[in-house]
């Protein structure tokens, strides 16, 4: 087999993972004799002259460990655009035509894109366009479809966990009710395994609309049982039945989900006269080092990655079932999130232990 120059890049949100993939993915290409090359902050490195880095043993030596990427990432740019859960980007005919041309002046064979739902849903669309795409499903969400895990999430669950442990202390000592705000705009994986990890008493999430009045009495419950504190763990896209998910207008125009949180402990407070204090955990949960986990999953997945491209695979996406990685069609990992179902094992996991989800 003669030698082949591939090339990867990172897009989207950063996650702790996602050097084990490029580092996993370097080892693989080696050896089999091939050449692995970086392009520097997502998609926007395709663009003409194509920016690059060599990612050879050396260069990715001593990355696994490190949370973020080497290699940079950007959620905005020439070929991302915000068209909510679901929803299908489109890519200028100019910035393709750009791209292929990057492509071509390096010599690719193939390309692999590490991402979620958006950067997914543009690898589909470069594949549609004839590139030899092979992608890589990342999100600390855990919401893709056609992968029943992704690197990130262990690592976003187990820092909701070590923060639910250090605010149990303070809440047991003043005997207050503390409410921990976390990512999941969608889809409640985090906050259901976090909560669960965790020991919280209530869990919030956007798949199970709660009210108020039964978080309160909850908590009421609990007090009256001798209960010296209440953790209430609410994802960012919660919200109250209904009502509506909490948004605020960024300097730039935008609108991001946030402060459900605030809007819970005011409530509760007002129903339960308890003391109430919130904490949003926000990018915590995206950066720091990968558990063992994160890193096994993900140099499993830039491993598979190049075996995909050695197979002549394109268009597929690493997937993870039943511990093994196996692939999928990128088509059938997009536009569609995998939520939480109100009914699943793992809800009624937490119901048995007590915990409530408002309802």
């Amino acid at each position: 087999m003669g030698r082949k120059r591939i090339g990867i890049l990172t897009s989207g949100g950063d996650c702790p993972g996602l050097n084990a993939v490029l580092r996993g993915a370097s080892r693989a290409a080696e050896k089999l004799g091939w050449e692995l090359i970086g392009f520097k902050d997502g998609f926007e490195g395709l663009l003409p002259p194509g920016d690059h880095v060599l990612l050879d043993r050396s260069a990715t030596a001593g990355i696994m460990h490190l949370g973020g990427t080497i290699l940079g990432t950007v959620n905005k740019g020439h070929f991302v655009a915000r068209v909510g859960a679901g929803g299908q980007v489109v890519i200028p005919p100019e910035i393709i035509a750009g791209a292929r041309q990057t492509f071509k002046s390096l010599g690719l064979h193939a390309i692999i894109v590490i991402g979620g739902n958006g950067s997914l849903g543009t690898a589909l669309q470069l594949h549609e366009e004839g590139f030899p795409v092979v992608g890589v499903p990342k999100t600390i969400d855990n919401d893709l479809e056609a992968t029943a895990r992704t690197f990130g999430f262990d690592s976003a669950v187990a820092c909701v966990a070590d923060a639910l442990d250090r605010l149990h202390t303070t809440a047991t000592s003043h005997k207050r009710v503390m409410v921990l705000e976390v990512m999941g705009r969608h889809a409640g994986w985090i906050a259901l395994h976090g909560g669960l990890a965790g020991g919280a008493d209530v869990i919030l999430i956007p798949e199970i609309p709660f009210e108020f009045e039964k978080i309160a009495e909850e908590v009421m419950r609990r007090d009256r049982e001798g209960a010296k504190s209440t953790m209430i763990v609410v994802a960012e896209g919660a919200s109250p039945k209904d009502g509506r998910q909490q948004r605020h207008q960024t300097a730039s125009g935008e609108h991001r989900l946030g402060g459900i949180a605030e809007i819970v402990g005011r409530e509760v407070g007002e129903r339960t006269g308890k003391e109430v204090r919130t904490c949003v955990l926000g990018h915590l949960q995206r950066g720091g080092a990968p558990t063992t986990l994160d890193r096994i999953l993900g140099t499993r997945f830039g491993v598979k990655a190049i075996q995909l491209i050695r197979d002549e695979k394109f268009g597929s996406m690493v997937s993870y079932q039943n511990y093994l990685t196996l692939d999928v069609p990128i088509s059938h990992a997009v536009h569609k999130l995998r939520r939480v179902s109100p009914n699943c094992q793992m809800v009624e996991t937490a119901r048995a232990v007590d915990i409530s989800f408002g309802n």
